[in-house]
């Protein structure tokens, strides 16, 4: 077999498929949990109602600052793979091809340019806080409501209840002020 040369040109464009396919498999896992989430409250709310018993609302926090935590560092993989294809492959990609105006990959530009995108931006932050933060403090305060609260599980509910607040903070400063960085879409 004879042997080919490999351009810098051909690998570029094979790192360029390397971190788009990374960046996929990220955002499937990223939308998947989700719909675990929704799962995971879901199930423990109906246990916890079925059971008659309020304490079992503890163990969503923990669940939901897990599979929130997760989602919000996928997120974030997943917009640094488009920064770094935006201002880092394409245009040393661009210079060997010479292309013009120096531009490969415009998608990964332009979808960020779209009129509704802030909009889309707040919707997002809203639904990232509503199913990891405030679902895992609304059964803290149900639970907190419900009358038998022992002091061990009281002080587990404060540090999950501060767990909670922490993501909370941590989506909100991903998410603002709706940066070029912060969130994939």
């Amino acid at each position: 077999m004879p042997e080919r040369d490999v351009t810098v040109g051909q690998l570029l464009l094979t790192e360029y498929q390397t971190v788009k396919d990374e960046q996929k498999t990220r955002i499937g896992f990223r939308d998947n949990l989700l719909y675990v989430t929704l799962t995971v409250v879901a199930a423990v709310i109906a246990a916890a109602a079925q059971a008659r018993q309020t304490s079992m609302l503890l163990a969503l926090p923990p669940v939901c600052v897990v599979l929130g935590w997760t989602y919000l560092v996928n997120d974030q993989k997943i917009s640094a793979i488009g920064a770094y294809v935006r201002g880092d492959l394409g245009p040393r990609l661009a210079v060997l091809a010479q292309a013009e105006g120096g531009e490969v990959f415009r998608w990964e530009a332009a979808h960020r340019g779209d009129s509704r995108r802030v909009s889309r931006k707040v919707t997002q932050c809203v639904v990232d806080l509503l199913a990891f933060c405030v679902v895992p403090l609304s059964a803290l305060v149900v639970y907190w409501a419900g009358g038998d609260v022992s002091a061990g599980l009281a002080v587990v509910s404060l540090v999950e209840a501060v767990a909670v607040m922490g993501l909370g903070v941590c989506v909100v400063q991903y998410a603002v002020p709706f940066r070029a960085g912060g969130g994939a879409g």
